[in-house]
């Protein structure tokens, strides 16, 4: 089985999306009867062909990112080549262009798209995509969602809920371990911050909910580290030192490990606040490492991950006063505390795991695309970079 796997980026760029992409290209390269090949944009510049960690990955040369949407022909002209030699095309969304090529380039191939979530912010853009989305949905063999809650919420998706199968994202819950290494460095972090140390992680940008967070570190008896870098920053350091929490209220930029980060901390927090927030991957990243977690009650998969009353707490979005009222009571309650943190590793390991999630996708994708022309498959080392104009 050839699958031509297309996401907007990939690795070594920093995302769920491309997390999960990087590791089903990987585990399905894996095998000996099946090859992927990545088709992706590079962030801005030329195009180039390399191998990443084996697989074979086509950025193709890209004008510039606007509106979250790559600006790139030479996209087009990959997936007319490449579309050529591959059983399967495997499209993440949301990446509207991908529908688009499919229609020009690939009717007759079999197609498998992982819904990741609607379009939320780019409502008038999106409508030219719509009709090229609603058609790859519609020859679709399967689509693939991260969670229960957006077949039952996505409008889009509503009319193909019949052919939607949940599988969740997972990680490599080795690299979570508590080694020597990691509790010495952990301890060091707690030294140096102060305790008790609530965690906080992701982009600084306007649905992740920081300001509301920060606001309820006004009456918390705790040190608050965020760890992140966006558009936001200046704003939110602004909010810190305007609500006289410097001492106790941290934002670093970047970090070389998370891992001793996760396991310094008391709890983790995700205080998303859009529904731009379809699951939270750190919310798996902080459960295996043992630690509750507060989540907000959006509409999405952010729920799903962390459960209110198992491994944490779940508050109303946007709701600072909710937040600092569950901050209080995890930080207070010992017995809470310990019984969330040992349901915390329990469910990570049961569910959220790199390896469960790329066995169910293969599960789910076999059971629709078979039979396939069966073939020798190598995996060749890609040829020279080829190039294309800006």
């Amino acid at each position: 089985m050839r699958i031509l796997q297309v996401n907007k980026l990939y690795h070594p760029w920093i995302g769920g999306i491309e997390t999960a992409a990087k590791d089903i290209a990987e585990f399905y390269n894996g095998k000996p009867d099946t090859e992927v090949v990545n088709l992706v944009c590079t962030p801005r510049g030329k195009r180039s062909v390399e191998a990443v960690d084996g697989v074979t990955t086509y950025r193709s040369a890209t004008w510039r990112i606007k509106f979250g949407m790559p600006l790139s022909i030479d996209f087009f002209i990959l997936f007319r080549k490449l579309i050529q030699e591959a059983d399967v095309v495997f499209i993440h969304h949301p990446f509207p262009l991908a529908f688009v090529a499919y229609w020009l380039f690939g009717r007759g191939k079999k197609v498998v798209a992982w819904y990741h979530s609607d379009i939320v912010r780019q409502k008038i853009l999106k409508i030219p995509f719509e009709p090229f989305l609603r058609y790859g949905l519609a020859k679709a063999e399967v689509i693939i969602v991260s969670n229960n809650t957006i077949i039952r919420n996505s409008r889009t998706l509503a009319k193909y809920a019949s052919k939607c199968k949940v599988v969740y994202f997972g990680v490599d819950l080795a690299r979570f371990r508590l080694t020597d290494e990691v509790k010495s460095t952990a301890h060091s972090i707690r030294t140096m911050i102060g305790t008790p140390l609530i965690l906080s992680v992701g982009r600084l940008v306007y649905y992740k909910g920081f300001c509301h967070l920060i606001d309820a570190m006004k009456d918390t008896a705790a040190h608050l580290l965020i760890v992140g870098s966006g558009p936001l920053e200046n704003e939110l350091r602004s909010q810190i030192s305007e609500l006289g929490l410097v001492d106790k209220v941290h934002l670093v930029s970047s970090v070389p490990d998370l891992v001793p980060y996760y396991h310094a901390c008391d709890l983790f927090v995700l205080p998303s606040s859009e529904i731009s927030e379809v699951f939270g991957i750190v919310q798996i990243e902080a459960l295996a490492c043992g630690k509750p977690v507060i989540n907000t009650d959006l509409p999405t998969g952010v729920p799903e991950v962390s459960v209110h009353g198992e491994t944490g707490l779940t508050v109303k979005s946007k709701d600072s006063i909710a937040l600092r009222s569950a901050l209080q009571k995890i930080l207070s309650d010992r017995r809470a505390y310990a019984q969330f943190s040992h349901k915390a590793i329990s469910r990570a390991r049961s569910l959220f795991s790199n390896r469960a999630m790329c066995e169910s996708l293969d599960r789910s994708l076999r059971e629709v695309l078979s039979p396939l022309p069966q073939r020798t498959v190598g995996h060749p080392h890609p040829a020279e970079p080829a190039t294309a104009g800006d």
